[in-house]
């Protein structure tokens, strides 16, 4: 891929986040900014950590390593009324600012919409003057396939709900990818008591799953893994199987052979054709073509993206629920010639959008310590503090059970407005009070209600038509930067690819301080809470309702305005 050769020349390195509460910054801010970024390149994190790249194919980290160093660097040496300026990848300044501002401000691969296209991104790329950072890895969030595990897990949840009396028990799911994202998905389903079948190309890939916990087996051909699979699904037995193979050639494979499948979904890397794997010809050679002749690469990837959507909508005449997961690949497919690429939904569409309009998102809290013990001192808080949320409770007695650890010891969980800032206000506590071993870093998924604009994925048939305004994302990270986020990165891109999404992040450390406090409870209440404004501004009915029941004051909209002179008060 473009960059990764120039990238390995300035040294690769193992990376490897401090534990312990030991001090290598000048606050906890700044080290918790530095543990999150060299947790994303971590080993068992990150998927070509020589390349810098954590997910997604292209998501880097930095730019190069020497960027890298200098980030690491100016990190060590931050004031607590300083911030960095990170642009794409690169640190390019420090400026005085006071100490609510955030540390970091990032912004990775923003480019002007006219020349915002994979080819001009390619060719900046190349000049080494951006990188794409797709959503969590350019922001220095990601924790690896524990990070997207409940999203997937509550996708599948409402499938089951929706189609199958709520359990995948007796039903087989057959999907491809198992990289940073789709490796998620075979745990995802056997928590949820199905069958997956998962095809995926690269074999490192498969091992990694296996050596992680989230495959169960590989098997040895088309044959053996239909047999495994179509045994569990008889016995109502969860299992989730692994196949070396192209989607784009074993999926209509399934498809001639009549298999019974329940649910088809996909999460290989389709948001840049350049990444998609060709069937039917020798890696070496496929690299080669990559390189030398992109254009040819890119027409015939989406030749094969077309044949693997046929495969999925033939699924989905046969009556099998059928959604994308959000990684371009229908539109991609239709630019291949398949004209019924866009005839199944995205997942957001069909089973999250409701979740959206009370902010509803899969919020998250990473150990900087390093010490598994400290995610399960949060976990038994938040246990009684939710005690009477049975999706909660269900989802933190699963993971406890299902979910190693990956780098930093970190945790997601789904709550909507108010609920994050509870929880964000008794992790502060659990620090001051020591019983977490040292500050905890809090945030979310890219993945969010009020946070992004993607047209493909979460912002998808929105009821006005407002599916590509991309101000909400960018008044998000204006307004989480206001807040007193510890750090807030904006990416062009995403899962979806260049031109296609806007994505905002942030961080906001619990330190348990007082200041900490305050920061906390402003961030992970305005954070979602631009979530229900975004919904209620579109039209939907159960967001306008939900604002007004939470007293968010939102001017535009008649019975929520407040009296001239009556004072804002934050609910308890």
């Amino acid at each position: 891929m473009a960059g990764t050769a120039g990238a390995r020349s300035r040294g690769a390195r193992e990376v490897r986040a401090p534990h312990g509460t030991d001090l290598t910054c000048r606050g906890w801010a700044q080290e918790a900014a530095l543990r999150l970024l060299m947790n994303n390149l971590d080993p068992d994190v990150a998927e070509r950590p020589d390349d810098l790249v954590v997910y997604g194919g292209n998501g880097r980290a930095a730019r190069s390593w020497r960027d890298f160093d200098a980030i690491v660097a100016t990190l060590r040496r931050l004031g607590d009324d300083e911030t960095m300026l990170v642009q794409s990848g690169r640190p390019v300044a420090v400026f005085r600012t006071h100490e609510w501002a955030p540390r970091v401000l990032i912004s990775n691969a923003m480019i002007v919409p006219e020349w915002a296209t994979l080819e001009e991104f390619r060719r900046l790329e190349d000049a080494g003057l951006t990188m794409f950072g797709q959503m969590t890895a350019g922001s220095w969030a990601y924790i690896g396939s524990q990070g997207i595990l409940q999203s997937t897990f509550e996708t599948f949840a409402a499938v089951a709900d929706r189609r199958f009396g709520g359990t995948l028990a007796g039903t087989l799911t057959v999907t491809a990818g198992l990289g940073g994202m789709g490796g998620a998905q075979p745990l995802a389903i056997t928590m949820n008591g199905g069958v997956v079948l998962c095809l995926e190309v690269d074999q490192a890939k498969i091992d990694r799953r296996m050596r992680l916990g989230y495959l169960d087996v590989q098997a040895e051909d088309l044959d053996h893994a239909l047999a495994l699979a179509l045994a569990a699904r008889a016995d109502r037995r969860a299992l989730s199987i692994g196949l070396r193979g192209n989607a784009a050639e074993v999926l209509p494979e399934i498809v001639a052979r009549d298999v019974p499948v329940d649910i088809a979904t996909d999460q290989t890397s389709a948001h840049d054709p350049l990444l998609y794997a060709l069937p039917g010809i020798p890696q070496e050679d496929a690299d080669d073509l990559r390189v030398h002749d992109p254009k040819t690469y890119v027409l015939r990837a989406r030749a094969s993206m077309a044949d693997h959507v046929k495969a999925l909508c033939d699924l989905l005449d046969r009556g099998a629920e059928v959604f994308e997961y959000g990684n371009g690949l229908r539109v991609e497919a239709d630019l291949g010639g398949f004209k019924r690429a866009l005839d199944y939904p995205g997942f957001i569409v069909a089973y999250i959008r409701p979740l959206f309009c009370e902010a509803k998102g899969h919020c998250r809290w990473i150990a900087l310590s390093g010490d598994p013990a400290d995610i399960a001192t949060i976990d038994a808080a938040m246990l009684d503090e939710f005690a009477d949320n049975p999706s909660v409770t269900r989802w933190l007695k699963l993971a406890a059970r299902h979910v190693r650890v990956q780098g930093l010891p970190a945790r997601t969980c789904m709550l909507g407005y108010g609920e994050r800032a509870r929880a964000g206000r008794i992790i502060n506590d659990l620090v001051r009070d020591g019983k977490v071993s040292a500050p905890v870093a809090l945030g979310r998924e890219h993945l969010d209600s009020g946070s992004v604009a993607s047209p493909y994925r979460e912002t998808e048939a929105m009821i006005d038509g407002s599916d590509a305004i991309a101000d909400w994302p960018v008044l998000n990270a204006l307004l989480n930067a206001s807040s007193g986020a510890t750090w807030v990165g904006v990416q062009h891109g995403g899962g979806t690819g260049i031109g296609r999404s806007v994505h905002t992040g942030m961080v906001v450390v619990a330190d348990g301080t007082p200041l900490a406090g305050l920061r906390v409870d402003r961030v992970m209440t305005n954070d979602p809470g631009s979530g229900v404004v975004r919904h209620a501004d579109a039209g939907y009915q159960r967001a306008v309702e939900f604002a007004a029941e939470q007293g968010i004051w939102m001017p535009s909209l008649d019975g929520l305005g407040r009296e001239e002179g009556t004072a804002w008060t934050p609910r308890p």
